[in-house]
């Protein structure tokens, strides 16, 4: 299995191939039956672009993907003004990047300068006469729904598909993490891991699911935990005993009996071990999510504690 999407395969070469539909590149040559033919159909945007531009690298991907969640209701032309100054005269083009709209072979909207996508997706709104929508979004929580089922098959098809539409997704990079360690994929999501910039690994759903991996890597397993919990049973004080028995729970799902091993050292000893007890909770917490049942707890029983 593999987390890096392959652009040779079949969805990938799909995506190709309506990219070509509905995003192409236009010149001087090209332009009227690119832009105002084709407008006298389709809406159409024109991007016009430089390379040195550097507003341009911002905004230009942001138009692309909402021209991909249009659906074929509103399509992009690109112009690059370096390669057709003639063309950009024509159109008194000052500065890049410059956008302008063009409906029934004439423009009727645009603006100039790198925009948010919010605004970039009203204007195109304002275009195709109604709203366009993310699929992302609604494959996200597909996406978690399939997670919170541990039904990791499922949810990292999920991640996929969001990370074809966008692959710098930090929510799906997060959640294919996720699934990976729990399908035991541990050493291919550290490969992973490592080859990712500092700056992304520290993005909170990245990071996230790095403690994940992280816990996962320890080793702990149901042998252990057997073990853990004849050794606590024998002596309720012996701190290292707690520790493992907590690891060895998370290491099985068991996410209760993780927080409330962790608990325990923590009443006993806040100290122990370099504050070992909180920090490992706080991972765990991490790795399940704040919106899990036993992160929700387990915070409130930690500051009942820290703070009796």
């Amino acid at each position: 299995m593999s987390i890096i999407l392959d652009a040779n395969a079949p969805d990938a070469t799909a995506a190709k191939g309506q990219d070509k539909d509905l995003i192409k590149d236009s010149s001087v040559e090209t332009f009227t039956q690119d832009v105002i033919e084709a407008s006298m159909e389709t809406p159409v945007v024109v991007d016009f672009w430089a390379p040195w531009c550097g507003p341009c690298k911002s905004l230009t991907p942001t138009i692309e993907k909402v021209t991909r969640e249009a659906g074929g209701r509103v399509k992009l032309v690109k112009v690059n003004i370096d390669e057709n100054q003639e063309l950009a005269a024509q159109l008194r083009i000052q500065s890049v990047p410059t956008v302008y709209a063009f409906k029934g072979g004439r423009p009727v909207d645009g603006f100039q300068g790198a925009q948010p996508e919010s605004e970039v997706r009203a204007f195109y709104e304002r275009l195709a006469g109604g709203p366009i929508e993310s699929p992302i979004e609604a494959i996200l929580e597909q996406a978690a729904a399939a997670l919170a089922e541990n039904d990791h098959e499922t949810a990292h098809g999920h991640y996929v598909s969001v990370l074809e539409r966008d692959q710098q997704n930090e929510i799906a990079i997060g959640g294919m993490i996720r699934c990976m360690v729990a399908m035991g994929e541990i050493e291919e999501t550290r490969h992973f891991v490592e080859n990712m910039a500092e700056a992304d690994r520290l993005k909170a759903p990245i990071s996230a699911a790095i403690s994940a991996l992280e816990l996962a890597e320890t080793g702990y397993s149901k042998e252990d935990l057997d073990d853990a919990r004849a050794k606590v049973a024998a002596d309720p004080n012996d701190l290292q005993a707690q520790f493992d028995l907590g690891m060895a729970c998370f290491a099985t799902n068991k996410r209760d009996d993780a927080v409330n091993a962790m608990i325990t050292i923590i009443r006993k000893d806040r100290s122990w071990n370099d504050d070992a007890g909180r920090t490992q909770l706080i991972k765990f917490f991490e790795a399940w999510g704040p919106m899990d049942p036993a992160s929700v707890a387990g915070r409130r029983a930690l500051s009942t504690v820290l703070f009796s």
